[in-house]
């Protein structure tokens, strides 16, 4: 999942971004309101945490924004203010939640991993493709009765490949959603970790559930494809 965080308050900004990479998302940050918008513009975003008080536009114009231009990210919105209004303002501006400053991180993840499951489920609780599981809570894999032991970016790339089960996905999508804006294009690195990611879900099997499509991308066989 990759993030767009707009806080102008470094220490706050570095604190989430820190968890949040830690948590297997991919981040980017921006602190105002006028570059959160062209982030918006030029990236596809899986969710957005945004705070009011920002430079530039403030977190509802950027809101507003948005919903303009006709994306449907869901917005997670930070603030210090715990007024009725000021919640009200932020709902009808086209946020989807609103979180009261200061709050404790768990709960951040948490109303995360709800806005992500709404509405078409984008992060269901569990993910199951063939006889490899999913915990997207936990964040943890097992192929059959044996637990992969992943870092947080392996376990971001295998669950974005298993929500696209089936599908050739091509390395642009992959860097699109599972790395942030430092990503280098020329770089080896998604071939490198879907290498890592072979070496560990396929360690007893015999049968590679991440497919090569030469000159298309990677699949994750659902079982039903042919070889």
């Amino acid at each position: 999942m990759r993030l767009l965080l707009v806080e102008d308050d470094a220490r706050i900004a570095r604190f989430v971004a820190k968890g949040l990479r830690e948590e297997s998302y991919a981040v980017d940050a921006v602190e105002n309101g006028n570059d959160a918008v062209y982030q918006t513009e030029i990236n596809d975003y899986d969710l957005i945490v945004l705070d009011v008080m920002i430079p530039g536009i403030d977190g509802f114009a950027v809101c507003k924004a948005i919903r303009a231009g006709g994306k449907r990210t869901p917005i997670l919105m930070l603030t210090a203010k715990d007024g009725v209004d000021d919640r009200i303002k932020g709902l009808d501006s086209g946020a989807d939640d609103y979180l009261t400053k200061p709050f404790e991180f768990r709960e951040l993840l948490a109303r995360l991993r709800a806005l992500l499951r709404r509405p078409n489920e984008l992060r269901p609780p569990r993910i199951i493709v063939g006889d490899l599981e999913l915990d997207t809570a936990s964040q943890t894999a097992k192929r059959g009765a044996r637990s992969i032991p992943l870092t947080a970016k392996e376990y971001a790339l295998l669950e974005y490949l298993a929500r696209r089960a089936g599908d050739v996905v091509n390395r642009s999508d992959i860097a699109e959603h599972v790395w942030d804006e430092h990503y280098d294009p020329m770089s080896n690195v998604v071939d490198v970790y879907v290498q890592r990611l072979r070496r560990k879900i396929d360690q007893r099997e015999s049968e590679s559930l991440i497919r090569t499509r030469r000159g298309e991308g990677y699949q994750l066989a659902t079982g039903s494809e042919p070889a």
